[in-house]
This record gives structure tokens, C-alpha cells and sequence, in this order.
């Protein structure tokens, strides 16, 4: 059985592209995954600039187009970030990484995901911050998150970067969490954003 929180889609269009990436986030340090992680987000939104439609106008369609890499590569690298930062490495499921292609009209949607292993302890609390999210005011709760960064060193006021995807490029968040079938204890997450470019 699953859990879905906020915009998740779960049936894409047979018609339409899409690109998926998966690491073994175990195979080097953290530290040395974060350049493999920008480069990655990069890689996505390069592919994904070049299913953008063809403007007649070629100015505006080259500010399009680096509009859209910047979108998609930075909520694409903070995805990724967190997916890596938090999979459960003893379970030895890769981090999945992609993004869909949606176009529909005149809009054109990119859909980005993340697949990663939790604990269900784990699972629980990032389940309740969800709530949080979905439920406040997302540019009150990024002041009241730096606010507990700055009061504490040690704190670990998270979700910065999920906020920051809200409020500056317009993402819909959702996820979707099951039972991993080899392990009841273990917990696979889907993230998904969706920016229209």
C-alpha cells in the first residue's frame, strides 16, 4: 500500500519522453557525490531544453531555453542532494534520478523525480515536515527555517531547498512512499517536482 502527499502524479502519457538515471549512493564519501550531483541535474535540464518548441523568435528562445536549464538544474541538483543525503545505504537500492517530458497545448511541464530508501522511522518524520509544508504558508516557513539555522549551529533545519523550489520557480511538490517488498522495515520514496517552463 502507498501513501501519496501533495501534486504526485502516478500514470504518465504513454507518448512522451523522459530520461532516468540510478547510482549506487554508496559506491564513494557523500563529499565526493556532490559534483556528480550538480553534474547530473545539469545533464537533465540540457536534455530537456532540447524538446522545448521552436520559437520563431531566436532571443526568446535562447532566454527560454537558459531560463529552463536554470529551473530544472537547480531543483533537479536539490532533489538529488536529498535523495542521496538520506537513502538508506545498507539497503543497496540505487537512487533513481530522471525527468518526464509533459506537453500539453501550450504548456510545457518538467517532471522531475528522485527514488531513494528510508527507514520507516525516517519515513515517519520526513512524513510529518511534508504536512508542515503542504499546510503553511511556504515563504513563513522558509523565514521560521532560517530562522532555526541561525539560532543554533547544530541545527538541522531541513527543507530549505524544497522551499526555495516553491517559492522561486513555482514547483509542485509530491511523493509517494511504499514498503520496500524485500523489507518491511525499509521505505522507498518518490519525489516529484513539477515546474512549467
Amino acid at each position: 500500500m502507498s501513501q501519496i502527499f501533495g501534486e504526485f502524479i502516478e500514470e504518465f502519457p504513454q507518448e512522451h519522453e523522459s530520461l532516468e538515471l540510478s547510482f549506487t549512493s554508496s559506491s564513494r564519501p557523500i563529499e565526493e557525490r556532490w559534483r556528480n550531483n550538480r553534474l547530473s541535474a545539469y545533464f537533465i535540464a540540457n536534455y530537456f531544453s532540447t524538446f522545448l518548441p521552436i520559437d520563431e523568435n531566436p532571443d526568446r528562445r535562447e532566454d527560454r531555453i537558459e531560463a529552463t536549464r536554470n529551473s530544472v538544474s537547480y531543483v533537479g541538483n536539490e532533489l538529488l542532494e536529498n535523495a542521496m543525503k538520506s537513502n538508506e545505504e545498507n539497503n543497496h537500492n540505487k537512487v533513481k534520478f530522471g525527468i518526464h517530458f509533459l506537453e500539453e497545448f501550450e504548456k510545457v511541464t518538467a517532471v522531475i523525480f528522485t527514488e531513494n530508501s528510508i527507514t520507516t522511522q525516517k519515513a515517519r518524520e520526513f512524513q510529518a515536515f511534508i504536512r508542515e509544508l503542504l499546510d503553511a504558508d511556504p515563504n513563513e516557513l522558509y523565514v521560521q527555517q532560517i530562522e532555526k539555522t541561525a539560532e543554533s549551529e547544530d541545527s538541522e533545519a531541513s527543507g530549505l531547498g524544497l522551499l526555495t523550489a516553491i517559492n522561486d520557480y513555482s514547483a509542485k511538490l509530491g511523493w509517494k512512499f511504499e514498503i520496500a517488498p524485500s523489507n518491511p522495515q525499509i521505505v522507498i520514496v518518490t519525489t516529484m517536482a513539477q515546474i512549467v517552463v
